[in-house]
């Protein structure tokens, strides 16, 4: 039997250069699809496949990445405060989807070397690689189906 897949490497770290000017002062990753940056709905594809350690690489002024996933209690506060529990449900379902880790590609050198920054992450461990700006059909369970081909 094969090792089950759990990680997820997210390379991130790219210019952008594809969405100017909306990518000069925001990273693509982060452009909002509906109601959420694209990169949410990527983690929640790979959450509903059953990946639970989530690696984004990231590159220059791509801080927002982090800080999209991470707490902000004192907003969390002021909603709950002011009352708004849909803003809130919305908040929280940014947080706690997985366990999010990042490293750094300083020199973009391509999605090959992304993967690659990964390296000490997953070890020797099998992982997927999906990409933060593309988008899949969420009725379309192909991950799942190629997370259950590997481990059988």
């Amino acid at each position: 039997m094969t090792t089950p897949v759990t990680k997820v490497v997210i390379p991130a770290a790219g210019l952008g250069t594809r969405f100017l000017p909306a990518t000069k002062a925001m990273p693509k990753e982060m452009l909002p699809v509906v109601d959420k940056p694209a990169i949410q709905y990527v983690v929640e594809e790979a959450v509903d496949a059953g990946l639970v350690d989530v690696l984004v690489v990231t590159g220059r002024n791509k801080h927002a990445l982090a800080n999209h996933f991470d707490r902000v209690t004192e907003l969390e506060q002021a909603l709950e405060l002011k009352g708004d529990g849909h803003r809130l449900k919305m908040v929280h379902a940014s947080t706690g989807l997985a366990e999010m880790h990042y490293v750094r590609q300083g020199d973009p050198k391509g999605l090959g070397h992304a993967v690659l920054r990964a390296k000490m992450h997953v070890g020797h461990q099998p992982f997927a690689v999906m990409l933060g700006d593309d988008l899949i059909d969420a009725r379309d369970t192909l991950l799942t189906k190629m997370l259950e081909v590997q481990e059988h």
